[in-house]
């Protein structure tokens, strides 16, 4: 008999989490969003809406690659829920 296969669960909020680690491993690189905006040659305003909670702007593929490259961290540490990143980190 066949295992039932788990349903997939998917980040309904994945712009937000990407946010929130894009702004927490910038911050532990110790850069700013206007050093961070010059290493990947975007402005510092579209960085910070970025980051933005309120602002919500979606960003491309390659812009997120860009950020990560910065940020010397894998595109999955971008998106790991919080929790997830942390224990990801301790390792």
């Amino acid at each position: 008999m066949a295992k039932k296969a788990e349903a997939m669960r998917f980040d309904d909020n994945i712009y937000d989490t990407i946010r929130r680690n894009i702004k927490k491993y910038r911050k532990e690189k110790g850069m700013t969003a206007a050093q961070l905006a010059e290493a990947v040659n975007l402005s510092h305003d579209f960085i910070r809406q970025i980051e933005s909670e309120k602002v919500r702007y979606n960003f491309s593929v390659e812009t997120f690659y860009k950020i990560s490259v910065a940020l010397d961290i894998s595109l999955d540490m971008l998106i790991q829920k919080q929790e997830k990143a942390d224990k990801a980190m301790s390792k």
